[in-house]
């Protein structure tokens, strides 16, 4: 457990001298793994046998898949039709242009997948429309900002399948699980607005009511997306086809959308392919690096002696849960979501499994955590991507605009931390 510790402390080094984190973690991974063990070529093939065994996963194809129909989404332009879809609906109300946004945020992360696109997509669509009725832009930033969060929970997710990927959970049955709290979340933000309204009712005019003609036309716009988003979830909870046959799928569906949108010129062909390309290739950096820094983790013995230790104290296992609870809240403050996960994953799940939690209520908690993370000062990751898409709203204005919405997802956290059913439901029921 001594050596995993130092491990860790080295590792919080390199990464705060801003070494990337997949070099850092392969570095202590493979250097901690050879001090252990005093062998060279057992480290050597540690790491080769990893890189090997990962590279030839299948189910690791749905990751480029995924980043493919989530770039395929975000160039066809369908964010603007989302939102007028939603802003049709529920623009006339006090603060509807902002639960718009929500609601639009919602369902283009369910296509894209990625909290940070998702932010940056919507805060171009939505700020100059909310901002046109007379908005402050405190509501306005942080509605897109928290709307931006859901992008890492509502299936289809990365995030959600490199967690199954580092327990060897099912990813599912994760999708299935982060259904009913993705939806809990967009209500919750809602209400979060309703809140601040009724404390400043000028910070969200209500705009004029949009005819039922144009209301029926928007949602014919969206249409193709949302049959999109039923055939790949749906067959995947039906068990049609399996996740990485669904991304297959849904990556040609989003390809097509695109071309019926007419957005897809050569040029426009070409940058998806190389986002996709450099999205993968430095995700797949990180969750091999992830693994060998896992296996150097468990020959320390790490996970076994905490479980140990949390044993030996004689302690409730819903405290532990807090604490682990608590430790990710601290990391927030200073590490982005993927860092987070990478980091604490291969560490805490043993001893969760050892507790007799279910791996994926567990997963869906720390997602949600690390959602909440997304939007906490100092760095709220989703903050600081808007501030470079807004960049005359100050940061400090978005962060005082969030506050309500990290306490609606604070409440959602320990309504699924009390209550699991929330998200153990719809796999129990499904599989």
């Amino acid at each position: 457990m001594t050596e995993a510790l130092y491990g860790f402390a080295v590792l919080l080094v390199l990464v705060f001298l801003r070494v990337p984190l997949a070099f850092a973690m392969g570095i202590v991974g493979f250097a901690g793994f050879y001090l252990l063990t005093g062998n060279w070529n057992a480290a050597e093939a540690m790491a080769a046998r990893r890189v090997v065994d990962t590279a030839m996963d299948y189910g690791l194809s749905v990751i480029p898949l995924f980043i493919l129909m989530g770039n395929f989404v975000s160039h066809a332009g369908l964010s603007d039709a989302l939102f007028r879809a939603s802003n049709g609906f529920l623009g006339h109300r006090k603060g509807g242009q902002a639960m718009a946004t929500i609601v639009a945020c919602g369902g283009f992360s369910a296509i894209c997948g990625s909290s940070l696109a998702t932010c940056a997509t919507m805060g171009r669509v939505a700020m100059p429309q909310m901002r046109k009725y007379g908005y402050k832009d405190s509501l306005a930033a942080a509605s897109i900002a928290a709307g931006g969060t859901l992008g890492i929970l509502i299936p289809p997710s990365v995030m959600l399948v490199i967690y199954g990927i580092l327990t060897e959970t099912s990813i599912r049955e994760l999708f299935a699980a982060g259904f009913i709290p993705g939806i809990l979340g967009i209500f919750l933000y809602i209400g979060a607005i309703k809140w601040v309204l009724w404390r400043d009712p000028s910070a969200g005019p209500a705009a004029e009511k949009v005819p039922w003609a144009e209301r029926i036309q928007a949602l014919k716009s969206v249409g193709s997306t949302l049959a999109l988003f039923v055939l790949v979830i749906g067959g995947i909870y039906l068990g049609v086809f399996t996740p990485t046959e669904a991304a297959g799928i849904g990556a040609m569906g989003a390809f097509l959308i695109a071309l019926m949108h007419r957005a897809l010129t050569p040029q426009v062909l070409m940058n998806v392919l190389m986002d996709t390309v450099r999205t993968t290739a430095m995700l797949f950096a990180v969750v091999l690096t992830a693994l060998i820094f896992a296996n150097f983790v468990n020959r320390a013995g790490l996970p076994d002696d905490l479980l140990n230790l949390v044993t030996g104290l004689n302690v409730a296992p819903f405290v532990v849960i807090l604490a682990i609870i608590a430790i990710y809240v601290v990391l927030g403050c200073v590490f982005e979501s993927m860092s987070m996960l990478l980091l604490t994953v291969p560490v805490f799940f043993p001893v969760v499994a050892g507790l007799g939690y279910d791996l994926v209520w567990f997963g869906i908690l720390v997602v949600i955590v690390i959602e909440i993370s997304l939007i906490t000062p100092p760095v709220g990751m989703n903050v600081f991507v808007l501030r470079a898409v807004l960049p005359d709203v100050s940061t400090g204005t978005i962060f005082r605009g969030v506050t309500p919405f990290w306490v609606a997802g604070t409440i959602r956290a320990l309504l699924v931390l009390i209550f699991p059913a929330i998200v153990l439901f719809l796999p129990q029921l499904l599989y």
